[in-house]
């Protein structure tokens, strides 16, 4: 039994367009690697040399100002796809914001696994638009959104993206989940001060819109309002 007989997000990765031969094939080209918070898998600037699937845990991806400052660019969550396929050079840092466990593939042998195999560059294929268009909506959220519609979007994200299988609620979303995130990091991912989004927390818990267990627990005591405050 290879690995992938039991991976948990199998029928979610783009592995699931494979059928059992090509499963048993492109586990032969790949290998798990466990991740500690923290730990970076890929460094802005490399040579592409590997891509991978989230198994567990989440990560960042992020960028380098000129100044020195990092910039969030993106999260990637459990059966999501990292990395640069049918490329040179990667555009931007991936680190774990929590422990992580990932699949690995050299680059290059994906390249050409993928080059034989239709249904697998169909569903990259799909991904890529996918996060093409989580990009734009990100773009509307950085730029037009005020502070409350940018942290109320940023939960129901979270609530989102952070499911595990079986633990979904009736609409596929979670009402009480860890952020993966400190507040810092938060502000930095949408483009706020620290001050500016205790204050919003503050003012939800404050409103009924959620509760706030601990620095990180989140519970969503009312997903409308909370979609109504997103905008």
């Amino acid at each position: 039994m290879s690995y992938c007989d039991t991976c948990v997000v199998r029928n979610r990765a783009i592995c699931a367009a494979l059928d059992a031969e090509e499963i048993k094939a492109i586990s032969g080209i790949g290998r798990r690697r466990k991740l500690e918070a923290g730990e970076s898998l890929i460094w802005e600037g490399d040579d592409s040399l590997l891509v991978a699937n989230v198994i567990e845990g989440v990560l960042k991806l992020s960028t380098g100002t000129e100044d020195g400052r990092e910039q969030i660019v993106g999260v990637v969550y459990p059966s999501d796809f990292i990395g640069r396929p049918f490329g040179s050079t990667t555009r931007h840092s991936v680190t774990a914001l929590t422990d992580a466990n990932v699949c690995v593939f050299s680059r290059a042998d994906f390249d050409s696994f993928a080059a034989d195999h239709p249904a697998l560059e169909n569903k990259l294929l799909r991904r890529t638009l996918a996060e093409l268009d989580r990009t734009r909506k990100w773009m509307l959220l950085l730029g037009r959104k005020n502070a409350e519609e940018k942290l109320s979007t940023f939960l129901l994200e979270m609530s989102e993206r952070l499911t595990e299988p079986g633990c979904e609620s009736m609409d596929g979303a979670l009402d009480n989940f860890e952020l993966p995130f400190s507040r810092q990091q938060v502000a930095d991912v949408l483009g706020l001060t620290i001050e500016t989004v205790s204050r919003q927390f503050t003012r939800l818990k404050k409103e009924g819109v959620v509760d706030l267990p601990s620095r990180r627990a989140v519970k969503i005591l009312d997903r409308r309002a909370l979609e109504s405050r997103a905008g």
